[in-house]
């Protein structure tokens, strides 16, 4: 099961594969499933497992009085809960046990017992997702970053030049997330208004990734500059320039190309 590829259609998911998803002892392999994933007996089987569920009402309460109840704001909402659960409880173990968890899902939760803590400084919460920024899981991956943008966006330039180290990072996961965390625009997120306005701010990130070999990575600098393109594309056309007039190798090309591609 751990190497299916995974169905294209819900529907075709097999049941002992969905059985398996919803009890948390499978991990997603594709959109389809992760979509797929009933999070509210997700969150049952789960608390139930690890002997907590004396928390899952008060979870699934929050669950049902999400205004606009969707894959993400139910993961957050979850992952608020089980985190100020903990706090009031001082369960100082379910962090841990959510962060190591088979299910891709279960790990989400616990990026925001990161993003929600008050306590922790800018540098606290990147050092602390960096873990998470490196999952295998694409779910995982995407989470984290929304996990802690409002704080990465509230400590902007201390926050960039901290990124900054994680552009030179083995692992493409950790340096992706130095750009995909400071989208001017984003996915499914808040915009940075003045990374819209003044994309001068995110160049340090730019120059260290504009020649990366990843495709994951050049996507998202392709994509950081998509976005600033809608506001600035001067800024977008003037630094494309200055890549093509130093000679760009095919990494490169690629990368100005979807730069570009709203202009």
């Amino acid at each position: 099961m751990e190497n299916r590829k995974g169905a294209r259609a819900i529907k075709d998911i097999p049941d002992e594969v969905l059985e398996l998803l919803n009890k948390g002892k499978l991990s997603s392999v594709n959109l389809t499933e992760w979509l797929a994933i009933d999070q509210r007996l997700l969150v049952h089987n789960v608390l139930a497992a690890i002997n907590r569920t004396a928390y899952l009402q008060v979870v699934l309460d929050a669950v049902d009085g999400l205004k606009k109840p969707t894959v993400n704001t139910i993961n957050q909402s979850i992952g608020y809960t089980l985190y100020h659960l903990a706090k009031e409880k001082e369960d100082n173990e379910l962090f841990e046990i959510l962060k190591q968890h088979k299910s891709d899902l279960v790990r989400c939760w616990a990026t925001y017992f990161i993003g929600y803590n008050d306590s922790l400084t800018i540098k606290e919460k990147l050092d602390g997702i960096k873990y998470f920024a490196a999952d295998s899981h694409f779910g995982v991956r995407e989470i984290c970053w929304m996990a802690v943008r409002a704080d990465i966006t509230a400590s902007l330039e201390e926050s960039i030049k901290m990124l900054l180290t994680w552009t030179k990072d083995e692992n493409e996961y950790v340096r992706r997330f130095a750009t995909e965390s400071t989208r001017p625009r984003g996915v499914w997120c808040k915009h940075i208004d003045v990374l819209k306005e003044t994309p001068e701010l995110g160049l340090p990130l730019l120059e260290a990734l504009h020649e990366d070999t990843s495709k994951y990575v050049k996507d998202s600098v392709g994509n950081w500059l998509n976005d600033a393109a809608k506001t600035r594309p001067d800024f977008v056309l003037d630094l494309c320039s200055k890549w093509e007039s130093k000679g760009m190798n095919k990494d490169t090309k690629y990368i100005i190309s979807k730069a570009k591609r709203s202009i």
